[in-house]
């Protein structure tokens, strides 16, 4: 049977700047530390294309992929109908705040209490338990707000406790679900660098569609 192997969130070390490194007696963690770059959110419109390539594969088994990659679309509509939309990308780095924390705490604060938004995610893989927490709970305090999930996996799918929370997600409104290899071109054609000029079209890999219905049912199990 095959097995989800998604990198745990590694806990992180106590601090990632402010940890004592005299206490550690590991010589390879000292430099593990010292080398490692301040945690960050990395924010744009378009996203290099070795990194779609990578972190967006649809893979069952997904060692090494230890970020998240969120690509938003943001539609608000005001009273009168009108709709206004903009898009972006958030990257997280290392073991600090996720993807889906960034975008609650950099984007979401922008939104107009007066108008109503349509959101639609789409990740690499689906949210851990704490982002899935984070998210009901801002859910329901945002009533303007509805939030469209797509993800590529699923994140260490077999854990009840995520199992759980994704769970929770969908009695909580939240609608999620696998992306369709049309979904994967939709991100190709508008949130990856395209070289100037020139557009190149969508390759789906070879196990695309087969991963999607894999991952399809997983979910359909989880959330029956």
């Amino acid at each position: 049977m095959a097995q989800k192997e998604e990198a745990a969130e590694a806990a992180a070390p106590a601090s990632q700047n402010g940890e004592d490194l005299e206490n550690l007696e590991d010589p390879e963690k000292l430099k593990e530390l010292i080398d490692l770059p301040p945690f960050e959110i990395v924010t744009g419109e378009r996203l290099p294309v070795n990194f779609f390539k990578f972190q967006f594969r649809n893979v069952e088994y997904s060692s090494g992929r230890n970020k998240t990659f969120l690509c938003y679309v943001v539609e608000a509509q005001s009273k009168g109908g009108q709709v206004q939309a903009s898009r972006g990308y958030l990257e997280d780095e290392h073991a600090g705040s996720h993807a889906e924390e960034a975008f609650f705490n950099t984007i979401l604060p922008t939104f107009d209490p007066a108008l109503r938004y349509n959101v639609t995610w789409y990740v690499s893989s689906s949210p851990c338990a704490a982002c899935a927490d984070r998210i009901i709970k801002t859910l329901g305090k945002s009533k303007n707000l509805r939030l469209l999930i797509l993800v590529g996996r699923l994140f260490m799918w077999e854990e009840p406790e995520v199992q759980a929370a994704l769970k929770k997600l969908k009695e909580a409104g939240c609608k999620l679900r696998i992306m369709k290899p049309q979904d994967f071109e939709y991100i190709w054609q508008n949130f990856v660098e395209q070289e100037e000029g020139e557009s190149k079209a969508f390759e789906p890999w070879e196990d695309i569609q087969e991963n999607f219905l894999y991952y399809e049912e997983k979910l359909a199990d989880i959330l029956k």
